[in-house]
């Protein structure tokens, strides 16, 4: 695991960005496996600035994303598909069709899964997984348990990531319970994996993942063990190690 110093969030974001931006010209047809929440935003406007400068092309990029709330429509202004259409994919030349986001209106768990890792093989393979890094050490919304999840999943959000998130929508009482999202090996399936941290209320389980054991109860410390894994964190996301 690498782990790359930035000095700030604006730092952060501009890092990621450049390693995203390089997958892209490096390989144009890449397939991005990409993440919602407030840390990755600085980094999809980096990479927006990148393309209205003319530096950057996404026509032939594909996408998958890591999560959708179970029970949200794409148009939901709560939803991951809104999220991606908002802060990326309407601001660039991506082809939407080519974009993918598990479908939080099918009401068949069993079946919203296996279609979406259906997706995921025929990607051929994920080149660049970006990943934020929950409070209780979730990737995607794969929870502390006591295995490591396998393929996409139906999961039951706890309290902490419910609390998390809560301030996104009116009440408490609106935000979904359950959602579905690429499980730990899909992930870990990624050529290259990217983990953004940011702020020093991460820095206790981010302590944790790089310098813990590997434990399905710390989600993230799984990137322990991958080949290609690197982690762009602030000064105060690092402020523990």
């Amino acid at each position: 695991m690498q782990v790359i110093r930035a000095k700030d969030y604006a730092d952060m974001s501009r890092k990621a960005a450049n390693l995203i931006a390089a997958q892209i010209l490096v390989k144009p047809n890449s397939v991005l496996g990409l993440a919602t929440g407030s840390t990755p935003i600085g980094a999809y406007e980096e990479l927006v600035r990148k393309h209205e400068a003319g530096d950057l092309d996404f026509s032939k990029v594909k996408s998958i994303n890591l999560d959708e709330y179970k029970g949200l429509s794409p148009d939901n202004d709560q939803s991951y598909r809104y999220f991606m259409n908002d802060h990326l994919f309407n601001h660039v030349n991506i082809d939407k069709a080519n974009t993918n986001v598990p479908n939080g209106l099918e009401p068949d768990a069993e079946k919203a899964c296996r279609e979406y890792d259906e997706i995921i093989a025929a990607s051929g393979g994920i080149d660049l997984q970006l990943l934020g890094l929950g409070h209780n050490g979730h990737i995607g919304f794969n929870e502390p348990a006591d295995e490591f999840s396998k393929g996409t999943n139906c999961v039951n959000l706890t309290k902490s990531t419910i609390d998390a998130n809560k301030r996104f929508f009116a009440s408490e009482a609106d935000v979904p319970t359950q959602a579905y999202t690429m499980g730990c090996a899909s992930i870990m399936g990624a050529k290259k994996i990217l983990l953004v941290v940011s702020g020093k209320d991460k820095a206790p389980i981010l302590k944790k993942v790089i310098c813990g054991p590997v434990t399905p109860q710390v989600p993230a410390s799984l990137l322990q063990l991958h080949p290609d894994a690197i982690v762009i964190a602030d000064e105060d996301a690092l402020s523990e190690i």
